[in-house]
């Protein structure tokens, strides 16, 4: 920045000649927010069972989600899932997204199960990119950007999984992260102070960076609701927390609560969990600067990273129209290039088809063959049936007629004899 003469105007109004109104700048910003409104998403990614969906409910105390038991089949991939509501307090409006990731770590394989979140966070730069980089763009643009992940830690007292330190170096460069040990109330007081130790010997030995609050001189204070002091806040990282649905009556103000034989666990008791702590630095003191740290560092990182991509081969030199050409080119050659597989790929299945057909016409040939042969010898057999038959019946004819004249025989003998008979009866 270059330095220049400080000249201090009069901090009196009353006379309005010596007032310029330079002073009424923040007004006129704190209007056009409130008119505006502000865009944060929240991203929640742990195992199922951890209690994400309660805690977002108790984070902004209204009903987000649907916390209702209900039998649903586990996902075979990582499911990204995602809502944007619009909540007003005082006036100010926050347009709130919030992104589930159900099936997260709940196989028996869970290798690379966060690439689908990597691919959705980068979607979201790719969409703001193409939105900033519009010739005609809009002037508000919707800010659609990851700007915040809880992780969400069992609490199994000992300290990080495998599948957990592969999540976070997996993302740490890509958004925000903030580690948050789930349902608190399972571990004791010593357990818990064990249990965060160990998380945080095991973030620096793998060198994973999560999200660094800032000093609290740079921190935005309400006055009105101070938060706690950030030494104290700084000692209780990584969060534990607890959350709840069920608000009961405490006195005079209504509280969430998780009842128990044993006692109750108030949501908002620093006493008991770490909840109260982290909602108050993060949205009534770091919202701003998350998402400051989301485009200032993650998207710009991003950005990089695709504009070193899209400027390959001198790119760097050419005018917009020139680069415009070029890309126009490069999208008519890969529409050629998908023309031409989709023309392939349709002439091979058309090749298999007449081949298939073909396979079946000779086979249907060859069975007519066959066919025709057995009808023919059939056919043979037949008339050879008949010959023999026919054979056989003159046989048995002439056979018949030999054996009528023996029978007949006789009668002429004895003819003969009573001829002779009556020769020697006439004498």
């Amino acid at each position: 920045m270059v330095a220049a003469d400080i000249i201090r105007r009069p901090s009196d109004t009353s006379n309005k000649s010596d007032f310029v109104g330079f002073a009424n700048f923040p007004n006129q910003v704190f209007r056009r927010c409130i008119k505006n409104g502000f865009d944060f998403t929240i991203m929640v990614v742990g195992q199922s069972g951890l209690g994400k969906s309660t805690f977002l409910n108790s984070l902004f105390l209204a009903d987000i989600y649907d916390t209702t038991p209900k039998e649903k089949p586990i996902p075979k991939t990582v499911e990204i899932k995602s809502q944007t509501l619009c909540m007003m307090e005082n006036d100010v409006k926050l347009y709130a997204t919030f992104v589930d990731t159900p099936g997260f770590g709940d196989h028996v394989n869970n290798a690379n199960c966060w690439d689908p979140i990597v691919k959705y966070i980068d979607s979201k730069f790719g969409d703001y990119l193409s939105a900033e980089t519009m010739i005609e763009r809009n002037a508000n643009i919707r800010d659609n950007r990851v700007h915040l992940c809880f992780y969400f830690i069992a609490p199994t007292g000992h300290g990080l999984k495998e599948l957990d330190i592969e999540f976070m170096k997996a993302l740490q460069e890509k958004v925000n992260i903030i580690p948050v040990i789930a349902k608190a109330d399972t571990l004791t007081t010593s357990e818990m102070v064990s249990f965060k130790q160990n998380i945080l010997r095991e973030l620096e030995e793998h060198e994973i960076r999560v999200y660094k609050f800032p000093e609290q001189d740079n921190l935005v204070i309400d006055i009105k609701n101070p938060p706690p002091k950030c030494e104290d806040t700084r000692k209780r990282i990584p969060f534990a927390v607890v959350g709840s649905n069920k608000v009961v009556d405490v006195g005079s103000k209504r509280v969430r609560v998780r009842e128990y034989p044993w006692g109750t666990v108030e949501v908002e008791n620093l006493v008991h969990n770490d909840f109260i702590a982290l909602r108050d630095m993060i949205i009534r003191s770091n919202l701003i600067d998350l998402v400051n740290v989301t485009r200032d560092v993650h998207y710009e990182n991003f950005r990089y990273k695709q504009m070193c991509k899209g400027n390959k081969g001198g790119a760097l030199d050419r005018d917009p129209f020139t680069q415009l050409e070029q890309e126009k080119l490069t999208c008519e050659r890969e529409a050629e290039e998908v023309r031409r597989t989709k023309e392939k790929i349709f002439a091979d299945k058309v090749a298999a088809r007449e081949a298939k057909m073909n396979e079946r016409a000779r086979q249907l040939d060859e069975q007519e063959k066959e066919n025709r042969r057995i009808l023919e010898e059939k056919h043979r057999s037949l008339q050879l049936l008949i010959e023999q038959s026919g054979e056989l019946r003159r046989a048995a004819g002439i056979n018949d007629s030999g054996s009528s004249i023996g029978r007949h025989s006789p009668p002429e003998k004895s003819k003969k004899k009573s001829g002779t008979l009556n020769i020697f009866n006439r004498n």
